[in-house]
């Protein structure tokens, strides 16, 4: 079984602090970054950016300040790598975005796509994300604030 090819997202504001998501498929309290896969025939930036309109709600309010400079995995665990992308993929690999928003909260909108993926968001210290993240994807967040350290603190 292979991965689903996707992009993540780190959005940072003025203040240094990363955008997370709650998302409505999950009763737990886990929250998470923007991430998603790429379409057919669509590059990496043009997914992420339409990852950030669809779970964020910013068309272009923000600017890319770095890409990661590799990709970065997760497994799914077992028991739900079966129902998961019709199980299809053993879990994703990443390239990573990291944006600096330009505007101000007001122009957060959930509800941009059909079926929102977040009820609710939040802004917090880019290394408590490992602390709010479900636990499978703990490891893939350490080395995404690894590879973006010096552009938040």
């Amino acid at each position: 079984m292979k991965y689903r090819k996707g992009i993540g997202i780190f959005l940072i504001n003025s203040k240094g602090q990363l955008w997370v998501g709650k998302r409505v498929d999950n009763k737990n309290n886990y929250w998470q970054m923007p991430q998603g896969g790429i379409d057919q025939d669509e590059s990496e930036e043009d997914a992420m950016r339409r990852e950030m309109y669809e779970e964020v709600g910013l068309e272009n309010q923000y600017k890319i300040i770095a890409v990661s400079g590799k990709y970065f995995s997760y497994d799914l665990p077992r028991d739900i790598v079966s129902f998961v992308w019709n199980g299809m993929y053993k879990g994703q690999t990443q390239r990573w975005f990291c944006c600096k928003f330009l505007g101000n909260d007001s122009l957060i909108d959930l509800n941009k796509d059909e079926k929102p993926e977040f009820c609710n968001w939040k802004w917090i210290r880019p290394e408590d994300c490992v602390k709010e993240v479900v636990p499978f994807k703990k490891s893939l967040y350490k080395s995404v604030l690894n590879e973006f350290k010096n552009l938040y603190d």
